[in-house]
């Protein structure tokens, strides 16, 4: 029987050994193991003419209902029943049914012989998954709509962009200093509103929901600490939180702290809507997006996401993978009219394969690197004692580069980029150096917290505002922001000085710190 191969669905492994660059140990699969369930992505796409043409609207600001994008992406009904009936009649329990991908799980043993694969145990982390070593396929018949297979190797998965230094100065949590100058770090949210031109604003993210995809939730007292430190108001109820899966949750590390506390300290007006997936498998991850999109059509109020996770591309699939079938899914949201902003990382231009240290290739990071997103890089910001702007240049943990997956953007040209056929990373940037990082609450004290992680959030409660603005006005809320940002006269200032390894931040757009970081008044001037 004829059968349809994926072989960008897993990377290379060796038989037995070490897998190089992935810091994985891989050994042939003990039988008590080979039991062990996993649960796969079967994803569904439409056609390579449908998506080119779904870019092209994107591209020039045009915005679907949620109802139009869904229509594009619906499977032939007979497609699905075939694929449904196949994985019942092979021992798979098929756990979520979203209208691009059907979620199954089965023991370790029957996806080998279902999908022709090697199992193996891979030990990473610390932690030993069954994985697949070899490229899947499904019978023909079965795999007409079937775009990759998802899950086959667990050890994969992404990585916090977060850095957590110790304050540098004596500042409670309430946010008042022992005999500190202002303006020092970690900063409050009104020291970096008015260094970034958006104090005393009008608007405040009102009748907007941001919505941040992270492993699991922040705690409420810390939240409440945050606010009350930093003069926002005590509303537990915008954080709304969604736990993807129903299934259990880690404590608060730090991450989910950052991008909650800073997305509602910008957007004070805004609803923070948190998608916890409980992993930062990218199985889980897919859910999480499955979650948001189905969102998007009852909630419009949905306009921007943060995510502040990521994964060199060396380290994943080839390019009809996993960062095809996420893609899919990122287009879904742009084209609906929802912005995607993502860390760049925090390991420069060289991340290796834990995102955190630059001994790694040469490389973009994905999410970052996906044309459907707004990337976002970072930059050290120092501040004078009456909260100007001192310096600001790019970090060297920015994360930034040229993608080897995806395809040059239109929009992504003109005198400030330079030329080439490749994605570039990032597009915009914020602050994110640690040693000058921002003031957090978690677990009931004060952390210092940077990284990439700490700039998309701001990026996202920044969108907020200019929704805001834009719907005031009664303009339509903002389509696709990368062209906007691309052409825009005024909004961004350009960061010049700073290196993350191979890359130096110049006049103009870099691949440190992109076009710049925003001058949120200019920008609600251009685009609000």
């Amino acid at each position: 029987m004829a059968r349809k191969h994926f072989p960008d669905a897993v990377v290379r492994l060796p038989r037995e050994g070490i897998a190089a660059g992935l810091g994985a140990l891989v050994e042939a699969a003990a039988p008590e193991a080979i039991a062990a369930p996993l649960t796969l992505h079967f994803a569904l796409g439409p056609d390579a003419a449908a998506t080119a043409a779904l870019e092209k609207q994107v591209a020039r600001g045009n915005t679907l209902t949620p109802a139009e994008v869904a229509a594009i992406y619906a499977p032939d009904p007979a497609d699905v029943r075939a694929l449904t009936d196949w994985l019942a009649a092979n021992g798979f329990h098929i756990e979520h049914a979203a209208d691009d991908g059907i979620y199954a799980s089965a023991a370790a043993d029957r996806i080998a012989t279902a999908l022709d694969v090697q199992m193996v145990q891979v030990t990473r982390d610390g932690i030993t998954r069954m994985a697949a070593r070899d490229a899947p396929s499904l019978p023909a018949a079965v795999a007409r709509a079937v775009s990759n297979i998802g899950g086959l190797q667990p050890f994969l998965r992404a990585y916090r962009h977060s850095r957590l230094r110790l304050p540098s100065r004596d500042r409670g949590s309430d946010g008042a200093e022992s005999g500190v100058a202002p303006n020092e770090p970690p900063y409050l949210v009104g020291e970096i509103l008015k260094a970034y031109n958006a104090d005393g604003l009008s608007v405040t993210g009102a009748g907007q929901t941001i919505a941040i995809l992270i492993d699991t939730f922040p705690a409420d007292a810390d939240l409440t600490a945050f606010w009350a430190a930093n003069g926002l108001p005590n509303d537990l109820a915008r954080i709304e939180k969604v736990n993807v899966k129903n299934g259990p949750l880690g404590p608060p590390e730090g991450e989910e702290t950052l991008d909650v506390q800073w997305t509602s300290g910008i957007a004070p007006g805004a609803r923070i809507r948190i998608y916890a997936t409980g992993t930062l498998q990218f199985v889980d991850l897919d859910r999480a997006l499955d979650a948001i999109i189905a969102d998007t059509a009852t909630r419009p109020d949905i306009r921007q996401l943060t995510i502040s996770l990521g994964l060199g591309e060396a380290f994943l699939g080839g390019p009809n993978g996993e960062t095809a079938t996420q893609h899919q899914k990122y287009l879904r949201l742009i084209a609906s009219g929802v912005n995607v902003f993502v860390s760049s990382g925090d390991a420069g231009s060289n991340p290796d394969n834990t995102g955190h240290n630059s001994n790694g290739p040469l490389q973009a990071e994905y999410p970052a690197s996906d044309s459907a997103v707004t990337a976002v890089g970072g930059t050290t910001l120092r501040l004078r004692p009456d909260g100007a702007v001192a310096a600001e240049t790019g970090w060297s943990g920015s994360g930034g580069g040229r993608s080897k997956f995806f395809a040059r953007p239109a929009w992504q040209k003109g005198g400030r980029v330079p030329r080439g056929s490749k994605r570039l990373v990032p597009d915009v940037a914020f602050a994110a150096d640690p040693n000058t990082g921002a003031f957090v609450v978690l677990a009931g004290k004060v952390a210092q917290i940077g990284g990439t992680s700490w700039s998309a959030p701001v990026w996202g409660g920044i969108c907020a505002l200019l929704n805001e603005a834009r719907i005031t006005k009664g303009k339509p809320p903002l389509g696709f922001i990368n062209p906007l940002l691309y052409t825009a006269a005024s909004g961004v200032r350009d960061v010049v000085g700073g290196t993350n390894g191979a890359f130096k931040a110049t006049a103009g757009y870099d691949q440190v710190t992109g076009l710049g970081v925003p001058d949120v008044r200019g920008l609600i001037a251009a685009l609000g």
